[in-house]
């Protein structure tokens, strides 16, 4: 396995987003296809309720698995915050949003005092500022 960066550090799974996300939208596609070929049928709109209902179930599927995620970072990265960062910055752990959390969490330990610091004062938002910032990657190879 290549080591993890910035460049690379996006899970593709090649099941999930190369076959079943186009399989799922062109069952759906060729559902309302059906449906009209059918002239509008019962029997056909049920078919695009089911494909509708599958893209959906997927989609979900993805969102709940990453929102969950998150909060496990979210959780990881406060308490690795506490251990970590200067008596100073301790009252401010509350201040981190879960984006800027899980951006945080590539920073290896020596690193993320000082990261922590740059984003609170710098008012860093956007997660790829921080992980732009990130100079000795700490990989994460358990992600959803």
């Amino acid at each position: 396995m290549a080591e993890q960066n910035l460049a690379n550090h996006v899970r593709w799974v090649p099941g999930y987003h190369f076959f079943v996300i186009p399989a799922l939208g062109l069952n759906f596609g060729w559902s309302i296809y059906r449906w009209k070929l059918a002239g509008y049928s019962l029997d056909a709109f049920i078919s695009v309720l089911t494909a509708a209902a599958l893209v959906l179930l997927m989609v979900y599927a993805r969102t709940f698995a990453l929102a969950v995620q998150n909060r496990v970072v979210r959780l990881e990265e406060r308490m690795r915050l506490e251990k970590l960062v200067p008596e100073d910055l301790q009252p401010r752990i509350g201040e981190f949003t879960c984006d800027q959390l899980v951006a945080m969490r590539f920073a290896c330990d020596a690193e993320l005092p000082a990261l922590a610091r740059k984003v609170l004062t710098g008012n860093i938002h956007t997660g790829k500022a921080i992980k732009q910032m990130v100079e000795n990657w700490r990989a994460d190879y358990l992600r959803a």
